[in-house]
């Protein structure tokens, strides 16, 4: 097959999970063995090394301001009229040719529409259902996306594949002390601390968070709590103002973040709804403690590793925080159980998954 692929979101300097995903996955997808030809698709100049060298693979740089998705990459597509086009991070076309496979990641907007502005969410509710409804087969990260697919949009079952993503193989556990010490000085962190990560927005559950770990006492035995992430859309600054020792880093380098893990007493992640919890799975690998949520996808990414708690009970969330801070045989049995846990994401997986769903999908 002559596969064409929608690559203009792994260029970005920052990337959030989608662009992770779309990235990690390209990278995976490309290294196996197969007959295919694949042409990526570009909105800038890719820096050279992101990808892996593959004869298989040619670029095409299609610079353009706006509507790059619906103008530009579909005009190429009609010009090349590739056997399949697959859109790992984005959106399908409005108009072109051929079958087609696309991941949805999540419907967040939908559960909390709130937190998205108003121009942006109706175009995410139209483009989710279009690109849903236009692809032979439809992939998501989770079970619990895809159950919501299928209630909400009517997609039907059999078209849409779970198919999990996987974990970034450099995410091990640090164990030089001095290198912790160094990423501690470097963000102003305390020795002990709950690590949080991601975008500070509604979604993520920061108000309920900080409330917990006031609540929890922790904080008086020195134990400090790290949000790390940048401040999203309608970001309170009153969720943290007057608490003693929570740390805001912002936005951290991709490096840092294997360390910051280790260093951490517990990730506590109590989201109100995710697609795919990265954070969750990338601790354990790291051999943190997770306490999570037992809402959307958590659950499914937590196993029985994590400490799963109702998201909306603080009380609850500060238990939990109480146990695993002082509980030592508790964080050990943990810790092995999410090392096994996180054995069940590669990136090998998904992409050997995602290459059967494009082969199916011509069928």
């Amino acid at each position: 097959m002559r596969i064409a692929i929608d690559a203009s979101r792994i260029t970005l300097a920052r990337r959030t999970g989608t662009e992770r995903y779309a990235l990690a996955l390209l990278r995976a997808l490309l290294a196996l063995e197969s007959p295919h030809e694949f042409t990526l698709y570009f909105r800038d100049t890719p820096p050279s090394g992101l990808l892996p060298a593959n004869s298989r693979v040619t670029y095409r740089v299609i610079p353009f301001p706006r509507l790059w998705t619906h103008v530009r990459f579909a005009a190429a597509l009609w010009a090349e009229r590739p056997d399949m086009t697959f859109v790992p991070a984005h959106t399908l076309p409005l108009a072109f040719p051929g079958p087609a496979v696309v991941t949805v990641h999540d419907l967040g907007y939908r559960f909390f529409p709130e937190a998205h502005p108003g121009w942006p969410r109706r175009y995410l509710e139209w483009s989710t259902r279009y690109s849903a409804r236009r692809a032979a087969i439809v992939l998501t990260d989770s079970e619990a996306t895809r159950r919501d697919l299928v209630a909400i949009y009517d997609i039907p079952a059999h078209k849409v594949h779970v198919i999990y993503p996987g974990v970034d193989a450099s995410l091990t556990r640090v164990t030089d002390p001095a290198e912790l010490a160094r990423i501690r000085r470097r963000y102003s962190l305390p020795e002990r601390y709950l690590f949080f990560l991601g975008t500070l927005q509604p979604r993520k559950n920061i108000a309920r968070l900080v409330r917990a770990y006031v609540l929890s006492g922790v904080q008086q035995d020195g134990v400090g709590l790290v949000l790390a992430g940048a401040r999203g859309w309608l970001y309170d600054p009153r969720w943290t103002a007057g608490v003693a020792g929570v740390h805001e880093t912002g936005y951290v380098d991709d490096a840092d973040v294997a360390a910051l893990y280790s260093g951490a007493a517990a990730l506590v992640f109590p989201s109100l709804y995710e697609g795919f919890g990265f954070p969750v799975v990338e601790a354990m690998r790291c051999g943190t403690p997770v306490i999570t949520s037992t809402t959307s996808s958590l659950p499914e990414l937590a196993g029985e590793a994590a400490l799963t708690v109702d998201p909306l009970d603080v009380e609850a969330l500060a238990s939990a925080i109480r146990r695993v801070v002082g509980d030592e045989k508790l964080r050990a049995r943990m810790v092995e159980m999410g090392y096994a846990q996180a054995a069940r994401f590669t990136w090998e997986n998904a992409a050997c998954l995602t290459l059967e769903a494009l082969e199916q999908a011509v069928q």
